[in-house]
């Protein structure tokens, strides 16, 4: 599926080729941290699928549990993430974050991994009161 997306501000845009098969949920405490969410939704897919249209995104780079170094890619003006990598390479090396993807209402999670980490509330979201804007 060929999908294109950029940051908040737009100043770093790009396009990919991926599998909408590949997307998944990580409950992790580092997305966590690094969302300020619950949970952060990402398409695992190679370096090579993914192409900048505009703009350089920021790296940072943070060892993880595993020992292995993950690069988290944003936006240097507005701060939205953008992509995460590996020191490694290969196949599941790269991940372009869900939120920034134009086509994300068409990409479902497959799978979610890190769940000893998710929130004890996350699944009992459906008995709360929902609006279809905001509150005023």
């Amino acid at each position: 599926m060929r999908i294109d997306g950029q940051c908040h501000c737009g100043a770093v845009t790009y396009q990919a080729e991926i599998d909408p098969e590949r997307v998944s949920i990580c409950h992790c405490t580092d997305c966590q941290a690094l969302t300020g969410s619950p949970y952060r939704v990402t398409v695992i897919c190679t370096a090579e699928q993914v192409r900048l249209t505009a703009g350089a995104p920021k790296i940072y780079g943070k060892r993880g549990d595993n020992g292995r170094i993950r690069f988290q890619h944003f936006c240097g003006e507005c701060g939205s993430p953008l992509f995460t990598s590996s020191e490694d390479g290969g196949p599941d090396d790269w991940g372009i974050r869900w939120g920034s993807i134009r086509q994300r209402g068409q990409l479902t999670p497959r799978r979610q991994v890190w769940c000893r980490s998710a929130a004890p509330w996350i699944n009992d979201l459906k008995g709360l009161p929902a609006r279809p804007k905001d509150w005023s």
